[in-house]
């Protein structure tokens, strides 16, 4: 068995974050980070350039460490978030998934997205559009995200935006 990740391989764990995470199987979609995963959305310096370090500049979202994603997962599901309840309507489009660059290590994924979201309680209908770059390592048998980085490429956000709608 080849260690390399696929093109298959990368756009079937990328298709399967999606659905996971539009029909709500978030515990599902947890498992399928490391457990030291970097979960990072930069906001944008200026009209050309996204912020570069997280510890140290504005990031729209940044978690370190799926413990963090767990937790920001309770907090959406648990009820107690007005702002979270009920849970908006999503429906992720990923494509151009590409395999960039590969290492003993493991394999750095491009894609592009698009994500529709449906806020039941405001009646409002948004969408969301970028491109992510992903980190994949091999565990067992199986892939998993060492790394995401969202660049939301519409960074006007008209009410508040979550780990589901981006």
């Amino acid at each position: 068995m080849s260690m390399e990740l696929t093109q298959s391989q990368a756009e079937q764990l990328l298709y399967r974050e999606a659905l996971l995470i539009d029909t709500g199987r978030f515990a599902d979609w947890l498992e399928l980070f490391t457990p030291d995963v970097e979960f990072w959305m930069p906001a944008w310096r200026d009209e050309t350039t996204t912020t570069q370090d997280p510890d140290r500049e504005l990031s729209l979202i940044y978690y370190k460490g799926r413990r963090n994603l767990e937790d920001r997962v309770m907090r959406l599901t648990s009820g107690l978030s007005t702002a979270s309840t009920p849970l908006p309507r999503a429906v992720h489009q990923v494509t151009n998934v590409m395999v960039t660059a590969q290492d003993g290590e493991g394999a750095d994924v491009s894609a592009a997205f698009t994500c529709h979201r449906f806020d039941v309680r405001m009646n409002r209908a948004d969408c969301f559009f970028g491109r992510y770059e992903y980190r994949l390592v091999r565990a067992g048998q199986d892939w998993k995200i060492a790394r995401k980085k969202i660049i939301l490429l519409n960074d006007t956000i008209p009410t508040v935006v979550d780990i589901n709608a981006i």
